[in-house]
């Protein structure tokens, strides 16, 4: 019974992590740019009480074996970097990357981190950041007297200055793929850092090879869909109070074994 007890404890356990996963996509059901994570389990050790194949007389062998189960456990919270639906807002510093890849940002440190977040402004310098104010690699700056920009789906930024009546181009906004985005460190602040799972960041002008193209205009909007979240969560739910349940029949079942004089 105490085995039981114990594996109904992991089974309670990773269904716990599960619910941590389902919330924190729910939360961000309104994040820019956010993609969903997707809880994956494994069993645990198996003991192995009869071999299959081991003898069970002089001259035949055990057809079945017999192994009991210690349980289940978390194994991986993988990050789901399916497109999210396009949002239309006309602001000529929302970028979306409509495919495969992340824009550079570049923090405090001088250190490039990546994110899907398209949500850029211009700051008192004239330069192109995010909502935190870090610059959009590999730097873009306004010249004074920019009246509009264009950024074309290749990354191309051009500056229609005043009194002028064709465009400056003033830089270009790369798009980074990964091998394995999968493996990606999220940061928070809608950035991702490189790990050695990851492999390094391939730039690649927005468009071309595996790179998705750059819309102006538009935000991604996050790709968790309430419906399958709240279906999930239904799902833990349950599985973790038949975990419960096991747990109070095998503390029951202890409690008749004590009783036996």
């Amino acid at each position: 019974m105490l085995k039981a007890l114990n594996t109904s404890a992991t089974g309670m356990a990773a269904q716990e992590s599960h619910v941590n996963t389902i919330s924190n996509n729910i939360a961000n059901v309104n994040t820019t740019g956010f993609k969903k994570s997707r809880t994956e389990f494994e069993d645990l050790l198996y003991e192995t009480i009869q071999e299959a194949g081991s003898r069970s007389a002089a001259n035949s062998q055990y057809n079945v074996g017999l192994q009991i189960g210690s349980g289940a456990k978390a194994a991986a919270n993988r990050r789901i970097h399916t497109q999210g639906n396009p949002q239309i807002t006309d602001n000529p510093f929302d970028l979306m990357i409509s495919g495969d890849g992340f824009f550079g940002v570049i923090t405090p440190q001088n250190e490039v981190q990546y994110t899907r977040d398209g949500s850029f402004n211009v700051d008192a310098q004239g330069n192109l950041v995010t909502k935190s104010g870090n610059r959009v690699f590999p730097g873009i700056s306004l010249p004074p007297g920019t009246v509009s920009v264009n950024v074309a789906q290749d990354g191309t930024v051009e500056a229609y200055l005043k009194g002028q009546t064709t465009p400056t181009e003033i830089g270009k906004i790369p798009v980074f793929t990964f091998v394995n985005p999968v493996a990606l460190k999220s940061q928070g602040g809608n950035l991702y850092a490189i790990t050695n799972g990851s492999g390094e960041p391939q730039q690649q002008a927005a468009g071309e090879n595996t790179a998705g193209a750059i819309q102006q205009g538009m935000l991604e909007s996050s790709n968790v869909t309430i419906m399958n979240e709240m279906t999930d969560l239904i799902k833990a739910q349950r599985a973790y109070e038949m975990n419960s349940k096991v747990m109070g029949v095998a503390d029951q079942m202890l409690g008749t074994v004590g009783k036996i004089r």
